[in-house]
């Protein structure tokens, strides 16, 4: 046995080799040096993480502790503004509404009998006035329908004067009672039937002088003459429905438009009173004034469908300007509030105090001022209640501004700007500018535009 030659070496199996880098053989038993060291690697790195976060997390708090104030109420110094003087005067009290151009009259001439054209008396788009000539038919085949009628009147006053004749002939033998006297009675009734002959014949007559009256169509009103509708040489009748031309009346002509029930009563009220309400009429962007007028007539019942009510308004649109169905915007000065206290509509607010401004004390500091609006137009609002005259207000930069703020008058940085002046009163819509304010609403929001942006509430 000890003689035996040694075998070859054992090689290694798979158990003794390590499964990976740095890490011990799987026959290795637990707790081995190999397995603390990388459990300790582990806890390094994450300290390591744990550290980067927290610098980064101190230098972002350091940074911020040192970068200046920001914001919108935060300022170093009187924060620039600018201002107007609250003003005392008058306010028109407005309704607007979208109304249509609605002629007084609107007339389709045509024939009254039947016959040939034989001239046109007018130009398309004339003026005319009432009675002026338009067109002519042909007057012939009605004048000898006269003529006849005429002959035919003198044959039967022929027979109505022998009738006469013969009736007293027959009374005066009925006295000498020579005939009977139903001989009498029944001339006496040839008589009366002559004479019925001779009315109807007249009234042939008067016919046909009638037609002949027809057959010269005039103006039956004053107004534009539109395109004509047949021309010269046609045979036209009465029960043509486009007739040979239309004729509407534009001077004076009228505006129909619509106001909210909820208007009635102070429209009604005024009226009441004898007022005239001043109307005023603007195209359809509300920029230009077209005519004034006055407020004729209101519809006797509501519509039920939409609330409204419809108004009449007339206007003498002597320079024409007024085309009817046209589309404008009417403005009807139902009163005006006299003595109000009037700012101008940028320096109203809307926020957490409801409407307010900012009002410039003596100190040179701000406070937010709740007021209530009253009627306004485009650039100015009365005021009926939270200011009086002679305060100032803020009107530029109001964005930026807090209550208790400190401000800067830009009046004295640029001593050459003039402050805006008081409202005028405008009357009857001069000026095209007057609108109402229904709720008290209006003004602009506390941070859009730098406090300038204007809003218009109309009924």
């Amino acid at each position: 046995m000890d003689d035996q030659p040694p075998g070859p070496p054992r090689l290694p199996s798979r158990q003794d080799e390590p499964d990976a880098e740095g890490a011990p053989p799987r026959g290795t038993p637990p707790g081995t040096p190999a397995e603390a060291r990388s459990g300790r690697r582990s806890v390094l790195w994450l300290l390591l993480v744990l550290l980067v976060v927290a610098g980064l997390v101190a230098w972002v708090v350091m940074r911020a502790g040192h970068q200046a104030p920001t914001g919108r109420f935060q300022s170093s110094g009187p924060i620039p503004v600018g201002t107007a003087l609250v003003t005392k005067g008058d306010m028109p009290v407005v309704l607007s509404a979208l109304g249509t151009v609605t002629p007084l009259a609107t007339v389709t001439v045509k024939t009254q009998i039947n016959g040939q054209l034989t001239q046109i008396g007018f130009q398309e788009g004339q003026m005319v006035n009432k009675g002026d000539f338009l067109a002519q038919i042909d007057p012939r085949p009605y004048q000898v329908l006269l003529e006849q009628a005429e002959g035919q009147l003198a044959k039967d006053e022929a027979l109505l004067k022998n009738a006469e004749i013969d009736l007293a002939r027959y009374r005066t033998l009925v006295a000498q009672n020579s005939v009977a006297r139903q001989t009498a009675d029944t001339q006496a009734a040839l008589v009366q039937q002559d004479r019925g002959t001779v009315q109807a014949d007249q009234a042939q007559i008067d016919t046909q002088k009638l037609n002949l009256v027809y057959c010269h169509i005039v103006a039956p009103t004053a107004g534009r003459v539109g395109l004509r509708q047949v021309d010269a040489g046609n045979y036209v009748q009465p029960s043509d429905a486009g007739g040979i031309v239309v004729i509407t009346q534009v001077q004076p002509i009228s505006v129909i438009f619509t106001l909210p029930e909820d208007n009635l009563p102070a429209v009604q009220r005024r009226l009441n009173a004898g007022a005239k309400l001043a109307a005023t009429a603007f195209d359809r962007t509300g920029d230009t004034r077209l005519d004034s007028g006055t407020l004729e007539t209101i519809d006797n019942q509501i519509d039920p469908s939409t609330g409204t009510i419809k108004l009449r308004a007339v206007f003498g649109n002597k320079e024409q300007v007024l085309f009817p169905n046209q589309f404008v915007n009417v403005r009807l000065l139902v009163d005006t509030l006299r003595d109000a206290s009037i700012v101008p509509t940028a320096a109203i607010q809307n926020g957490a105090p409801g409407t307010f401004v900012y009002v410039v004390k003596p100190d040179a500091t701000v406070a937010a001022q709740p007021v209530t609006l009253g009627p306004s137009d485009s650039e100015h609002v009365a005021i009926t209640k939270g200011l009086q005259p002679g305060e100032r207000v803020v009107i530029d930069g109001a964005d930026r501004l807090k209550d208790g703020a400190k401000v800067r008058l830009a009046e004295a940085a640029a001593p050459g700007a003039a402050p805006p002046g008081p409202a005028k009163s405008p009357q009857g819509g001069q000026g095209g500018s007057s609108q109402s304010v229904k709720g008290g609403k209006g003004g602009q929001g506390g941070g859009q535009g730098g406090g300038q942006g204007r809003q218009r509430s109309s009924q």
